[in-house]
């Protein structure tokens, strides 16, 4: 009998192929979640009097704000755009995210 690890019916063949599958797709992950992160995602409010763009890590890489709602008596108005804006380039990174992942996620993102 030989020494070494014991005959079990071919599942070292199988495990060493299922190894080298995770590997693939851990670095299909990777791959795909570098080029998201590096995508450009646009937020605007209502309107369009704030536009933000975001990357795909949720960094703000430009924002642009109309004049039209420039108002020192009124920044309450401005916040909203900016916060609405925002959430909504953010909800765009992430319905991309889903996308893209969700395949190697099941959902779990």
């Amino acid at each position: 009998m030989s020494k070494g690890m014991p005959n079990m019916g071919g599942m070292g063949g199988n495990m060493a192929n299922i190894m080298r599958q995770a590997q693939k797709m851990q670095k299909e992950v990777q791959s795909t979640t570098e080029e998201l992160n590096k995508k450009e995602y646009t937020g605007k409010s209502v309107d369009d009097f704030v536009t933000v763009k975001v990357t795909g890590d949720k960094k703000i890489a430009d924002l642009t704000i109309s004049e039209k709602v420039i108002d020192p008596d009124d920044p309450d108005t401005l916040q909203d755009m900016l916060i609405d804006a925002l959430n909504n380039a953010f909800e765009e990174v992430d319905k991309d995210k889903e996308e893209k992942l969700g395949k190697y996620t099941n959902g779990l993102m």
